[in-house]
């Protein structure tokens, strides 16, 4: 069993940066992708970024290229959404999952495991 953990949310003002972090266990990540989605009140859950793991290749919204960047430390298991030039707009809860296939990167209904979320908020 796959377990996720989020860190790394709060409250920041628009142009300000955050780093989020998704530390992973419970098995070994070859092969898999891994990704950032986030949901804002009365919204659907949409995707953000996304790095297969063993690759590197990332994915990206046409909403965060440019602002966000995507990686991982395999040696610590741990993936990272780092978070530039914020806006009011980017307010989520922000999830990290697992793809174990790797097969649909931005597809949310592809991910097998999602950890508990993390609150952004940028205010204005």
């Amino acid at each position: 069993q796959v377990q996720l953990v989020e860190s790394g949310g709060g409250l920041v003002q628009a142009g300000g940066s955050l780093r989020l972090s998704c530390a992973a266990s419970g098995r070994t990540f070859s092969g898999v992708a891994m990704g950032w989605f986030r949901q804002a009140p009365g919204k659907e859950r949409e995707f953000v970024a996304a790095i297969r793991w063993t690759s590197r290749y990332t994915y990206y919204a046409d909403s965060v290229k440019g602002r966000f960047t995507i990686s991982r430390d395999s040696a610590k298991n741990t993936m990272y959404l780092q978070m530039n030039s914020l806006q009011p707009e980017d307010t989520a809860v922000y999830y990290c999952a697992c793809d174990r296939t790797a097969q649909s990167p931005s597809n949310a209904d592809a991910y097998d495991y999602w950890g508990q979320g993390t609150q952004v908020t940028v205010s204005s």
